[in-house]
């Protein structure tokens, strides 16, 4: 553990209330799926186990043979294309880069060549008498089920299994290959056109299988799982955090939130990204883990609202993480992309725009941001790519500007501005979701955690700057600009950001005993208890029981709830709330 007491919680659980039934392993989980088939009472049935690409196909597949040595089994990925031939045919989209690839909207039936697509339908088909058992990713394409079971995973596990080189791509045997080109295809291609298929699913669903933990699956009804799913989103509800160290890591997470102390450093911390983070649901004894971004897909309206949706989609996306540079280093000096430049390169919708929030700074911290007033374009992008050459190194004061950065500050960052957060930092970062699309222009002249220089995408990144941040535009109108909303003895609420042309809001509430708030734009909220040591979230209208939340942890108000109140029940004299919405 870190260095010091820590109330935050690193497993945030969903308790479910009802009446369900639990399995776990897989005899326990075959044994309910023999009773459910044969109960169908069916001269022919057809079992299909659909399954998330980075689920272990093979452990599965060795489970189902000791357990269904009577049943006719079928595995979808052996019909489906190999990964040279993915690569190849979607060649255009993977590209060559390490980390960008281009969106597309790809389904699971393009992983298929058509003829053995029709030859796994005509396999099932002919199969006359008895239980058919089809598995693997696509198995629903195979046949319509008459029972259907989703065997799912986390994101974040799917990367350590990748990093482990346990495994690689779906279909593919790229195990050792760079894992940001691994997460570049799983980001682009493999989990997008298998979350359309999972969307196209959920009305067929029967059971719903967590498959995180290796030799120990858990299932539940899928009508249990929608409905712990239905009551989190009654009410405010935390994603399971997950850390990660970096190069340029620190030690403040570390020390103050309890983590593994024999770790080098830490330097990213996801607790508010739909996409990343997972979900637990507690069903009695048993504890399912599931990925956040079903609940997105399942129930859009009432967790982000009209707004939302109508502008992004079945997408949260808003995104809180940490980036902790105290005792560490200088993040990359970056740019993200404008919309215009993010649509036509990579065919994403929207960009990142996005703002850093001081939670903790030693007294030398500083955030870079914006160019000099006197500074030539040419000049500077000549300097980048000579120092990137290793010809030499770049003095980036003489080109962008530093501001001293102290606890509270809010420096905002709308796309185009070039950027980074200094050592000696504890940043909260807030901004929308296209989170993966940084190019950076110089990373200091270090190696990655893996011995290999980090990418730095130059010819992206000078597209893209805008050249009218100078330094007076800057002070001006992205750092600490603040502006007092309402102010009394025992609270003051301030507009912290963003800039005009983003469009997520944020507010900052300072009170000493509670706030009331009003979601009449009934819109997803994302909070975070930026000062203080404990807060409660009350219903003002008894809709759910009160939630505890401790010091910087995240957590999200769906769009359903109206109203609801944060009570200040810690020894904290006085806390702060940083609260961001669509608006």
């Amino acid at each position: 553990m870190g260095n010091e007491k820590t109330t935050y919680d690193h497993c945030p659980t969903t308790k479910v209330k009802g009446d369900f039934t639990t399995w776990t392993g897989f005899q326990a989980i075959f044994s309910e799926l023999s009773r459910a088939t044969a109960k169908l009472a069916k001269k022919k049935a057809v079992l299909a186990i659909e399954v998330y690409p980075g689920a272990r196909i093979e452990k599965l597949k060795e489970a189902l043979t000791q357990n269904f040595a009577e049943a006719n089994l079928v595995c979808s990925d052996d019909f489906a294309l190999s990964g040279p031939h993915i690569r190849d045919k979607f060649a255009m989209l993977i590209t060559e880069d390490r980390v960008f690839g281009r969106m597309a909207a790809i389904q699971i039936e393009d992983y298929y060549d058509k003829e053995k697509l029709r030859a796994l339908q005509e396999e099932v088909a002919a199969l006359e008498n008895g239980l058919i058992i089809v598995f693997g990713t696509g198995a629903s394409l195979a046949a319509e089920a008459d029972l259907t079971v989703y065997v799912d995973v986390a994101r974040w596990e799917i990367q350590q299994r990748m990093r482990s080189g346990e495994m690689g791509n779906w279909q593919d045997t790229n195990f050792e290959e760079d894992i940001l080109r691994k997460y570049k295809r799983g980001f682009f291609l493999d989990w997008r056109a298998a979350d359309r298929l999972k969307v196209e699913l959920f009305s067929k669903i029967d059971y719903y299988v967590d498959e995180n933990v290796l030799d120990a699956p858990k299932m539940v009804s899928w009508a249990d799982y929608c409905a712990g799913l239905e009551q989190m989103l009654q009410g405010p509800f935390r994603f399971v955090p997950y850390f990660d160290p970096g190069v340029w890591g620190g030690q403040w997470m570390k020390e103050k939130l309890g983590l593994d102390a024999g770790q080098e450093n830490l330097a990213w911390a996801f607790d508010g990204v739909a996409e990343e983070n997972s979900l637990y649901l507690q069903f009695g004894e048993t504890r399912i883990e599931t990925p956040a971004i079903n609940a997105v897909l399942k129930y859009p309206m009432p967790l982000l609202g009209e707004l939302v949706f109508s502008r992004f989609g079945a997408e949260l996306p808003i995104r809180f993480d940490f980036l902790d540079t105290m005792g560490g280093q200088n993040l990359s000096l970056q740019v993200h992309p404008n919309k215009e430049y993010i649509k036509k390169q990579f065919g994403m919708d929207y960009t990142q725009e996005e703002s850093y929030y001081l939670l903790d700074t030693k007294d030398d911290a500083v955030v870079y941001l914006g160019v000099k007033d006197d500074v030539a374009p040419d000049s500077l992008l000549a300097a980048l790519e000579v120092a990137q050459t290793g010809s030499g190194e770049i003095d980036v004061t003489q080109y962008v500007n530093t501001f001293p950065a102290k606890k509270h500050d809010h420096f905002l960052i709308p796309s185009g501005t070039v950027h980074c957060s200094g050592a000696n930092a504890m940043v909260l970062e807030i901004s929308l979701c296209a989170y993966i699309f940084t190019f950076k222009l110089w990373d200091w002249g270090r190696l990655g955690l893996d011995d290999k220089p980090r990418p730095v995408h130059i010819n992206h990144g000078k597209k893209v700057i805008n050249w009218n941040r100078s330094e007076k535009w800057v002070a001006d109108n992205l750092v600490n600009h603040f502006e007092l909303m309402e102010e009394n003895e025992t609270h003051k609420k301030e507009h912290t950001g963003l800039y005009k042309t983003e469009q997520i809001r944020t507010e900052r509430d300072w009170f000493t005993d509670f706030v009331d708030y009003d979601n009449s734009e009934k819109t997803v909220n994302m909070l975070n208890l930026v000062e203080g040591d404990k807060v409660v979230v009350e219903s003002v209208d008894n809709a759910f029981e009160p939630f505890e939340v401790h010091y910087v942890e995240t957590f999200v108000i769906p769009a359903q709830v109206e109203k609801f109140r944060i009570r200040n029940i810690g020894t904290s004299e006085r806390v702060a709330i940083l609260r961001a919405r669509i608006m």
